[in-house]
């Protein structure tokens, strides 16, 4: 419409200051309609060259307290049942019974069908988000339910690598890990100091008002987890295809350790000065 009263003016009144005006409005509009689309690839590039790894950065300390809280656990738990299997039931409950037989019979569960494995893959994709999201939505209950997921996930991961090595078949599930392990426990140790970050805002505002500490805080978590969704998807499509594939174990290996340090070295050194 703005285009059509142009074009009329431009014939009638081609001095007038509406013309003038319509001129810069068709402009102006022109430019919203066909430079939004660079202007946001621009922006998301702009996100995970710089602001990403920054924001990873600046809540650092966080992190590795989470990270800490999932190791010691994990830890305490392997050594555990690792000396007395039947503890395992105390630390996961009755429903493990039928794993704890399998394993008994020396076999494992991670020995996936080719046919099973692309299914695998998206079942393991929501998993991993869902756990993240738990990690950092705990926040807003002053990072008590983020301490809760990263103790009972530590506590979990360590009892069952305890049973699996009280059976000599720890090897394997290490094997079975190593692929993808690196990407998926490190985005989710970055969850969880997402939301240790934001519940401690919620206990400690500081010179701002406690609302307003939680949203300046939650927006630099959930900018995180968006920024973690990628890894994620990374770390399920290797769970889902290479993790249980026949290649050998050196090879996955390098998969988890190449994929973990290219990782961790955009995190700590991308989007500087």
């Amino acid at each position: 419409m703005s285009t059509s009263d142009l074009a009329l003016a431009r014939r009638e009144f081609p001095r007038h200051r509406i013309t003038g005006y319509l001129n810069q409005l068709v402009a102006r509009a022109h430019g919203q309609i066909y430079q939004s689309e660079p202007l946001q690839r621009n922006q998301l590039v702009a996100f995970f060259r710089t602001t990403f790894p920054q924001l990873y950065r600046d809540i650092l300390p966080y992190t590795i307290t989470a990270t800490l809280l999932f190791i010691f656990p994990a830890v305490i738990a392997f050594l555990v049942v690792w000396n007395k299997p039947d503890t395992i039931y105390l630390f996961e409950g009755d429903q493990i019974g039928p794993l704890v037989r399998q394993v008994e019979e020396g076999e494992l569960w991670v020995d996936i069908e080719p046919q099973v494995r692309s299914a695998m893959s998206a079942v393991i994709m929501t998993n991993n988000i869902q756990v993240s999201f738990l990690a950092f939505a705990g926040g807003i209950l002053a990072g008590l339910m983020t301490a809760w997921v990263m103790i009972f996930n530590g506590i979990h991961l360590g009892a069952i690598f305890g049973l699996l090595q009280f059976h000599s078949l720890s090897g394997g599930l290490a094997e079975f890990v190593v692929g993808h392990g690196f990407i998926e426990l490190s985005v989710i140790m970055l969850a969880g100091g997402a939301g240790l970050y934001l519940g401690d805002g919620l206990l400690r505002p500081g010179l701002l008002p406690r609302w307003q500490a939680i949203v300046e805080r939650g927006k630099v978590s959930v900018q995180l987890i968006l920024g973690c969704i990628p890894l994620l998807i990374i770390a399920g499509i290797i769970e889902g295809f290479i993790s249980p594939s026949g290649l050998p174990w050196p090879v996955k290996l390098a998969v988890g350790l190449i994929t973990g340090v290219v990782l961790h070295t955009y995190w700590l050194r991308s989007g500087r000065g």
